[in-house]
């Protein structure tokens, strides 16, 4: 008995629209993701790094900070470069393919 009103009213309420259909699943938005990364995460780990470096320099440790800061700017050249090839390949299959 209890089925059978249930049953009568979700009809009722499809006839009238009440229920509206289940929205598609969206994608994950992987540009917010990294424009997030790039404008609170990053500079703050640079920082980190700087404060780092600065401390470790006051104690006379200047080869030390000389060597990590070029792997630094090594790492983050490999980055940038990265990103550009990534930019590359894109232009280069719109090119091919267009």
């Amino acid at each position: 008995m209890i089925a059978t009103e249930l049953a009568g009213h979700v009809t009722t309420a499809l006839q009238s629209g009440m229920l509206a259909a289940a929205a598609e699943p969206t994608g994950i938005n992987t540009s917010g993701i990294v424009t997030f990364f790039a404008k609170n995460v990053a500079p703050i780990l640079l920082a980190v790094l700087g404060v780092i470096f600065i401390g470790r320099a006051s104690r006379g440790e200047v080869s030390k900070v000389l060597t990590s800061s070029a792997i630094a700017i090594v790492g983050l050249a490999f980055i940038a470069g990265a990103a550009t090839l990534f930019f590359v390949g894109d232009y280069l299959i719109k090119l091919i393919f267009n």
